[in-house]
């Protein structure tokens, strides 16, 4: 992590454990070294930095290059591993980045949805996963997110609500996945898997004994992240 990635780390996860008593569920199944992509069902504004806070490594994250045009902001995210998207339209100048820093080893961010979701359900992936993944044949870890739809939708606002990070199991892509098909029709299939996988990632807060897995596992996490 750069200086600057690891101040905000520890900021947002002060701010998570205070605000959103944040923990995360599963952390040994995270991809710590090594070219990985993190995937994750998106809800809501708080949905980045709560995934970041997820593993111990710093992440390569795709966000709108308008940001960069802000105060402070625009100064901070080049140094924390931002790479700017031009929007309306793919960006492949961006993409090829993100593809770069994947085979040198590094890990992104990415939400197969594209955008949040408008009730909190899960929403079919996009193609563009399903393109990181044939590009560079990382393995994925599938995660889920449970609470921020309620601690902050979409066209909301602002809520002290409980937030779960679920780590699933791995997928590790081979060759033999990319063959039956090409193009978007090759993209999408591999971005359903994904979903598909966040899909079956269960809400450990509907269970008392769940729950207490993930304030274990979650303070076992937090004692590893220092």
């Amino acid at each position: 992590m750069t200086k600057t990635y690891q101040v905000a780390y520890q900021f947002l996860k002060f701010l998570a454990r205070t605000f959103l008593s944040y923990r995360v569920v599963n952390p040994e199944k995270m991809i710590e070294s090594g070219p990985a992509i993190l995937a994750m069902n998106h809800v809501s504004f708080v949905d980045p930095p709560l995934a970041g806070l997820a593993t111990n490594r710093q992440l390569a994250i795709l966000a709108r290059r308008s940001l960069l045009d802000w105060p402070i902001i625009g100064r901070i995210l080049p140094n924390i591993g931002v790479i700017p998207v031009n929007r309306g339209g793919v960006d492949m100048s961006a993409l090829k980045r993100l593809v770069r820093v994947i085979k040198d080893g590094g890990a992104t961010l990415l939400f197969p949805e594209g955008t949040r979701s408008k009730d909190g359900n899960l929403q079919r992936g996009q193609a563009g996963v399903g393109l990181i993944i044939a590009k560079t044949l990382a393995p994925v870890v599938p995660m889920r997110i449970f609470g921020a739809y309620e601690a902050f939708p979409r066209n909301g606002r602002f809520r002290p609500v409980p937030c779960i990070v679920v780590v699933g199991d791995p997928i590790h892509f081979t060759e033999e996945d990319l063959k039956g098909a090409t193009g978007n029709e090759l993209y999408q299939r591999l971005s359903d898997r994904v979903m598909e996988a966040i899909a079956q990632i269960q809400d450990p807060r509907q269970t008392s004994s769940g729950l207490s897995r993930a304030a274990a596992r979650g303070g076992e996490a937090d004692a590893e992240r220092g």
